[in-house]
């Protein structure tokens, strides 16, 4: 009985498909193979309208599925459907596709599809669903069950499945949107490659409990009950097909919007939504949306230009140049305010505080962190940092906001030109006018200035008898940091309850101030090494200024006491992400990487002098609500003077991340901190951390030596395990992982080097033992 199964199987797509060649393939056996330059070329459905194989492209081919093209129109062309290697460039002519021996199906030597369990044998169904069969000829893996940005008729997307748009109508790599049914039955589409929150959705369907988006093979776009299909909602509830021969699709745009279509039309049946602008970050960050002749155009804010002109879509940056700030402010000089009115972002401010509205202004023009103000009806003003998420037009907002713009634009020579001389004769008496109005005005300035400076003189004089009564009149001068008292920072923390860590030098509490959260640490070792530890935090990262780096806000010195007020990091530590169940994304983790990387930069390169930080650690990285990652505790950090290259000092650091010469008592240089940094790059390319004891193998137990072992044996995948890397990407983080752990200082990369090989802007050579 089960060869005659295995019979009607091969023999059924020759019998109900008269119109398709007879060159053309329906199944692929174990060990066959599907070449781009021999025909043929696809594995073809019975009908001969749906094809999984190579599809021409540019100067190579897409790996899919697609929908075929009608050759007897000049106006129909071949549809793809789903995309495999959604983020690898077309393959070239040369490229084959196999069923292996061991059932699994391989693009050029790589596996392309590793079912669950050994297929014997593969077929393309007239549904557009790619099927791979197991030994019991049960479907073991379904194209249907894996979509990349459309759905087909009879297809379903279940709970956590998404669709994840393209870049372009001609990129097929994953594009700037994602369209997911959530495990709470929302149906949610909001900007991808971002950790999405309810605030980044454009467009949902506030469905709830067990729901699938259903696109029945009429073209119906159904909400169902997920457990017995009933129909909670039809989505173009005005449509019904009738041509039970058309094939039906939904398909995620790369302008965000999801539209359905018949056949190879693109003419949509239906769409989500008519207005573009309506999906969030469509123009990118610092950019806003308008339609004209309902097209929609991309607009810079001021002081700001378009990232790529032939993208307009991909956002803008700065177009001027920041200039260094002076004891905390910004040069006036060389920046200006721009006004807009009727405009909204949506994003979180670093400061707000009650003003006028010229007074806010001018604290965004003088302020060095602030690119955007915006100042309410309510008299508040709140100012912000660059990019600006989400800017849009909004009639109702009744509120100004000002963007700062430069003088010294970005590789462009602003040319002033002076306004003509203009002449004039001028009669006695106006002349007589003249002198009397600009003896008055210059006399009531004198009075006016002399009177301002005394009360001003009158106030310092206050203020510094205070800070003498404090003892910290030298750290006054040197910073202009916000001094607190000892019972505003007992009420902020109510009395130091929630506490969020604790370190070798105190502990740190959740506090609020101003309607605003931030971090306050006390710390407990005051005697000696907590004195000499207040005054290195408070000289440094007073003075540091760097997104990569955690804000000091202010400060503590009554009595006893040594506080320090920190910009408050809502999503933890690095720690608290890479080691549990759920873990971010790749593409997250590189970016992550790259941010520490560039902190550790300006510590040692931009700043007045080079600081050693001594304890990189996932514990001191800490991330912001949009997981920016930023290096905290400079408690341990060691300030080298100008002229001095190395420094002796007592061990540092933490237990798995220090350098050798910690303990083979040798000169500590900034390299301590490129071999710290290696330790984390290596945890967070593994999501694990360095010492492991709970492994199955004892060789896994030390991250850095297992890493470089699989490094030599050329099985880079072991590390990431299941998951989908980008193998160059992986690759490139690895090695420059590998040379910052070298027993040797000397063999390390400066940070300099460390960010432009992440970057990918240098070349990397093949790193030898790290513990040779």
């Amino acid at each position: 009985m089960s060869s005659l199964f295995v019979v009607l199987f091969f023999l059924f797509p020759y019998f109900v498909s008269p119109a398709t060649s007879s060159n053309t393939s329906r199944v692929i056996n174990l060990n066959e193979r599907i070449h781009a330059n021999i025909k043929p070329t696809a594995l073809y459905s019975p009908s001969g309208r749906f094809a999984f194989g190579f599809l021409p492209e540019g100067d190579g081919f897409l790996v899919g599925i697609w929908i075929v093209g009608d050759t007897n129109s000049t106006n129909s062309q071949n549809i793809m459907v789903w995309t495999a290697n959604q983020d690898h460039p077309p393959v070239s002519s040369n490229a084959t596709i196999e069923l292996t021996g061991k059932g699994k199906l391989i693009l050029n030597g790589e596996i392309l599809i590793d079912p669950p369990e050994p297929a014997i044998v593969a077929s393309m169904q007239d549904s557009g669903n790619f099927v791979m069969y197991g030994e019991n000829w049960n479907a073991i893996w379904e194209s249907f069950n894996f979509p990349t940005d459309t759905i087909l008729g009879g297809q379903k997307l279940s709970a956590e499945k998404e669709l994840l748009s393209k870049a372009s109508p001609s990129d097929f790599s994953t594009g700037r949107f994602c369209l997911k049914m959530q495990s709470d039955g929302n149906l949610v589409a909001y900007p991808s490659k971002i950790i999405p929150k309810s605030t980044d959705s454009y467009w949902s369907t506030g469905t709830s409990g067990s729901v699938d988006l259903h696109l029945d093979k009429n073209g119906a776009l159904k909400l169902e009950d997920g457990f017995n299909s009933t129909v909670i909602k039809q989505l173009n509830e005005n449509y019904s097909g009738d041509m039970p021969t058309t094939i039906y699709r939904a398909t995620l745009d790369p302008d965000g919007n999801l539209r359905v279509y018949f056949n190879t039309s693109t003419n949509p049946l239906w769409e989500a939504f008519n207005d573009t602008c309506a999906v969030k970050s469509f123009c990118g960050y610092n950019s806003y949306c308008t339609s004209s002749d309902n097209q929609p155009l991309c607009n810079c804010v001021p002081g700001t230009d378009l990232i790529n002109y032939s993208e307009n879509y991909n956002g803008c940056q700065r177009n001027f140049t920041k200039q260094k700030c002076t004891d905390g402010k910004a040069d006036t000089r060389f920046y200006y305010m721009t006004t807009m009115e009727k405009v909204k972002w949506e994003d979180v401010p670093y400061f707000n505080a009650p003003m006028s509205e010229e007074d806010c202004k001018n604290s965004c023009l003088e302020d060095c962190d602030c690119d955007a103000a915006e100042y309410d009806s309510t008299t508040i003003c709140t100012k912000y940092k660059f990019p600006l998420k989400y800017v849009s037009p909004y009639i109702q907002r009744n509120s100004t906001t000002f963007l700062k713009g430069g003088t010294k634009r970005t590789n462009r020579t602003i040319i002033f030109i002076e306004p003509p001389l203009v002449l004039a004769t001028t009669s006695k008496k106006t002349w007589l006018l003249i002198l009397l109005l600009t003896l008055f005005l210059v006399t009531y300035s004198c009075v006016a200035l002399a009177t301002f400076g005394l009360f001003i003189f009158k106030i310092r004089v206050i203020e510094y008898k205070k800070l003498l009564e404090s003892g910290t009149s030298g750290l006054a001068k040197e910073l202009t940091l916000r001094l607190y008292s000892y019972k505003e920072l007992k009420e902020a923390t109510k009395g130091f309850k929630e506490e969020l860590g604790k370190g070798s030098f105190g502990a740190v509490y959740k506090g609020t101030i101003s309607e605003k959260l931030v971090a306050v640490k006390r710390l407990q070792k005051l005697v000696e090494e907590g004195e000499r530890e207040f005054q290195s935090e408070m000289r440094v990262i007073g003075k540091t200024h760097h997104k990569n780096l955690v804000r000091l806000l202010g400060y503590c010195t009554e009595g006893c006491n040594r506080l320090l007020v920190y910009e408050y990091m809502s999503s933890g530590s690095l720690a608290d992400r890479l080691f549990q169940s759920e873990r971010p994304n790749w593409q997250e983790r590189v970016r992550i990487a790259l941010e520490v990387a560039r902190g550790i930069l300006y510590l040692h390169e931009e700043c007045e002098a080079p600081i050693i930080h001594c304890d990189i650690k996932p514990q001191n990285i800490l991330l912001d609500e949009f997981w920016t990652a930023k290096i905290a505790d400079f408690g341990l950090a060691k300030l080298l003077m100008p002229d001095q290259t190395r420094t002796m000092t007592d061990t540092r650091g933490t237990r798995g991340y220090v350098a050798p010469e910690w303990q083979k008592n040798m000169p500590i240089s900034l390299k301590v901190d490129v071999y710290s940094y290696g330790i984390v790059l290596l945890e967070i390319i593994c999501c694990r951390r360095n010492i492991d004891l709970s492994v199955s193998r004892p060789e896994e137990i030390q991250l850095s030596g297992w890493a470089y072992s699989c490094f030599t044996a050329g099985e880079l995948g072991k590390l990431v395990g299941n998951e989908g890397v980008e193998k160059k990407s992986l690759e490139r983080m690895l090695t420059v992982a590998l040379w910052c752990i070298q027993a040797d200082p000397i063999l390390r990369p400066s940070m300099k080097g460390v960010v432009l090989m992440l970057e990918g802007l240098t070349n990397i050579s093949c790193p030898p033992n790290p513990t040779a």
